[in-house]
């Protein structure tokens, strides 16, 4: 007999159905947030399916790739096409849903999302951390010239990298001679 089984992921825990070919639910329950946690709740009742079904959302990256670390047969599907057919069950719950998913994994009615692989996540939150410490500090050099125009010092644009010396340099002639622009320039140095 074959099992199929639908993992309805929230942050605190998983609310898991276990169906068989018929579609008659096996068994069903909650483990926690975790791929570990869900590994033990399949060992702990000797459940083997042949697909493991969950929506895409916040956690369905990490949780997809520590299922199939685990050896575990584990598919993320397309959480907005899921919706529309979990939204047609009577009963909305995370138990429902579960087994709605459970049923999907079952008949094959699913839509797998791609999943990207771990260097590809990690370069990605490099570049996006770069490009927000550039837009951060993009936002400060505005934000001193803003606040240097009411003293009526206008520092020159920054084109290049090698200007923003230049604009380090201007800033700490302005608080060679205001005290309060020294304590921006100070913090701006180092």
């Amino acid at each position: 007999m074959n099992y199929y089984a639908g993992l309805d992921v929230s942050l605190k825990e998983i609310s898991i159905c276990v169906v068989d070919d018929t579609g008659t639910t096996v068994a069903r329950g909650v483990s926690p947030a975790d791929p570990e946690g869900v590994a033990g709740w399949f060992r702990t009742r000797s459940l083997s399916p042949e697909l493991i079904v969950h929506e895409s959302g916040q956690l369905s990256i990490w949780l997809q790739r520590g299922l199939a670390q685990l050896g575990l047969p584990a598919l993320c599907i397309d959480a907005r096409r899921a919706h529309k057919s979990l939204s047609a069950r009577p009963n909305k719950s995370d138990a429902a849903d579960a087994e709605g998913l459970a049923q999907l994994a079952r008949t094959g009615w699913l839509t797998p999302v791609h999943v990207r692989t771990e260097d590809a996540d990690q370069l990605r939150t490099l570049i996006s951390a770069r490009g927000q410490l550039i837009d951060l500090r993009k936002d400060l050099e505005g934000h001193i010239r803003r606040i240097l125009k009411t003293f009526g010092i206008r520092l020159t644009g920054i084109g290049k990298g090698w200007q923003r010396q230049g604009f380090r340099n201007q800033l700490a002639g302005a608080g060679e001679r205001e005290p309060v622009l020294r304590m921006i320039a100070d913090g701006i140095g180092k």
